[in-house]
């Protein structure tokens, strides 16, 4: 038993070495970009945000999506960090919308400068990225180009969706998911789908890149969704509650008001919804009892988990060794399992 248990072992570690080495790669490029100097209004509140962290799944994708298929995976890390200034424009003009006062326990560019500033360091912060993505070789510049355009503009649509959701309560399960796969899914597509492009693998296997970034990206959102109420506070790292308290089209919340109706439960879900003055542990306790009582949060994972299935499945399919799929499976379960 003793050896299979040392080879079971250093297989694992193994793994780990591997997420650890991209990662350190990625932390290196982003440490050492130059942004711009002057005036430095404009690129200070740039590097103060991307030097709050983060777990970097986005260009973690890219690079190991690279190197299932090429042994040249270093070539894909300054494209990667791209991506990861791309996500971080978005929070940063995200923050300035939602009004948020934090961003990783810190405060948001805009609470720390001032919206105008916080507007137009996020501008610029675009045109960095596409800065990044220049990296790229010459023979697959224009369809890298074409297809992150096609990424950002869905980002956008999605954002304005989630806006225009506040404002409804007729949203949809369909309309939902729609809106969460462009928000935030279509960008751990790309992300993967770019590592691909610059292995230079055939479009069957581009696809399934992408797939598997928006099915793992849908089942990611939803995972937040539960976290958001039934996740640990210590290990959560926010409020938990947040959405119930602010009433956030989530999917959780979007099917008990399908669920609800008719029943007592929906009566008391409309009082809190309509609710002006509350105590908020109060209305956290009292919805989640709701969902409880109609079995959201079981319904929440069925619909997370059946995602998270269908991007392992793309995986799967990837015409490539299992061996070197091994460290993309990894990060996946890791997303799956994460408390925070």
């Amino acid at each position: 038993m003793l050896p299979s248990f040392f080879y079971f072992v250093a297989h694992l570690f193994k793994k780990q070495m591997s997420l650890d080495i991209f990662f350190n790669a990625i932390e290196e490029e982003i440490h050492g970009l130059k942004y711009g100097g002057n005036p430095v209004e404009l690129y200070q509140p740039l590097e103060y945000l991307m030097s709050l962290g983060g777990k970097r799944i986005r260009p973690l994708l890219t690079v190991m999506a690279a190197d299932i298929f090429s042994a040249n995976w270093k070539d894909a890390v300054r494209p990667a960090v791209g991506v990861e200034v791309f996500h971080n424009f978005t929070l940063m003009h995200d923050d300035i919308m939602d009004a948020a006062p934090l961003r990783r326990g810190k405060p948001t560019v805009h609470e720390k400068w001032n919206p105008n500033v916080a507007i137009l360091s996020g501008d610029v912060m675009l045109i960095c990225a596409y800065e990044l993505m220049t990296a790229v070789e010459d023979d697959i510049f224009k369809q890298v180009i074409k297809r992150f355009n096609r990424t950002a503009a869905e980002v956008c649509e999605g954002q304005q969706q989630d806006m225009n959701f506040a404002v409804r309560n007729d949203v949809t399960e369909d309309e939902y998911i729609d809106m969460i796969r462009q928000k935030t899914s279509v960008l751990l597509g790309f992300a993967l789908e770019l590592g691909g492009l610059i292995a230079k693998i055939n479009e069957t296997n581009i696809q399934l890149l992408f797939n598997m970034g928006v099915n793992i990206g849908i089942g990611f959102q939803l995972k937040d969704d539960i976290l958001d109420v039934y996740g640990d506070p210590e290990k959560f790292g926010k409020q938990v509650g947040g959405d119930i308290i602010e009433n956030k089209k989530t999917f959780l919340l979007i099917e008990a008001l399908a669920q609800a109706k008719g029943k007592t439960e929906e009566q008391q879900l409309e009082q809190w919804l309509s609710a002006v003055g509350f105590d908020k542990n109060q209305k956290v306790k009292a919805v989640t009892a709701i969902y409880d009582s109609l079995g959201i949060k079981q319904m929440a994972e069925a619909k997370m988990n059946e995602y998270f299935r269908k991007g392992l499945t793309d995986l799967e399919k990837l015409d490539a060794p299992a061996e070197k799929k091994q460290p993309l499976l990894q990060l996946i379960q890791n997303l799956i399992e994460r408390e925070n």
